[in-house]
């Protein structure tokens, strides 16, 4: 009984399906510009995104050059941007602030456009391209519109996208020290420092450059030691400088005790002129 009733129920749903499909499709056959554009309206309010989306934009060249125009160009932008198209919705979003700059939509264009970077941003372990054009635009909503009420929710989701640059270029620098390629790893991490000074992860990089420079250092051949030590030395007295109390305090006064020993050693075993 309860199988025969679930089968009614789902020849319900895709007949109701069908017959919707079917009465947008009798609608754009018939033409008239204004029932097809009241019935976008109506599908739109009431949020039946792809199928408002449809009449949209069949209708959208009939109403260029109108007052209409700019409306048709915000109303189908928003339907992809509710139905999760944020790719298609952040070109349509590009192409109405480029052409639709005086439009009552625009505020609202501009701050979905800011949004679809952000939805389209992936984790810090994958290219972080979106994250950059959401900051930007981000940065650009809130300069244009500063007294917006959406500029408290961007500031945020600004700090939210740094977050994600920063745990991204640590990411990289530190698959360099992972698998043993000191050298790249120390190039990789002072990079990730200029590139983002305020960084989260700014005691941690700056610890893994003394100890990758360490390594590098004891595992060179002897006409590289010296130099090595000496770099060590100093990326060892910037790092006390700025975390004078750090967890890794123990760990690097070690490595500079063992590095000033040995250029000791070597000094002491240079033969006299």
């Amino acid at each position: 009984m309860k199988q025969t009733f679930l089968r009614f129920l789902a020849a319900g749903v895709i007949l109701l399906t069908l017959s919707q499909c079917s009465g947008i499709h009798a609608l754009l056959k018939e033409g008239d510009p204004n029932d097809i554009y009241a019935k976008a309206l109506e599908l739109y309010e009431l949020k039946k995104w792809n199928r408002a989306s449809t009449l949209f934009e069949s209708v959208a060249p009939v109403y260029m050059g109108t007052p209409r125009e700019d409306s048709i160009a915000f109303f189908n932008a928003y339907c992809k941007y509710k139905n999760t198209d944020y790719d298609t919705a952040s070109q349509l979003l590009d192409e109405f602030r480029r052409r639709f700059g005086r439009s009552v939509f625009i505020e609202k264009a501009e701050g979905m456009y800011a949004e679809c970077f952000y939805r389209m941003s992936p984790g810090p372990s994958r290219d972080q391209t979106m994250t950059t054009k959401a900051i930007i635009a981000i940065n650009e909503f809130i300069s244009r519109y500063p007294e917006s009420d959406k500029v408290d929710e961007f500031y945020k989701l600004h700090e939210e996208l740094t977050q994600r640059l920063h745990d991204k270029s640590y990411l990289n620098a530190y698959t360099y020290y992972k698998i043993g390629r000191y050298k790249s790893a120390i190039v990789a991490l002072k990079n990730a420092l200029r590139a983002h000074p305020e960084s989260t992860h700014r005691e941690e990089i700056m610890y893994l450059i003394v100890d990758s420079s360490y390594r590098l250092a004891e595992n060179s051949v002897a006409s590289k030691q010296t130099d090595r030590y000496l770099s060590m030395l100093d990326s060892y007295l910037s790092f006390c400088e700025e975390f004078p109390e750090s967890k890794h305090r123990k760990q690097v006064d070690k490595w500079a005790e063992n590095a000033r020993k040995y250029l000791a050693r070597t000094e002491a075993e240079k033969p006299e002129e």
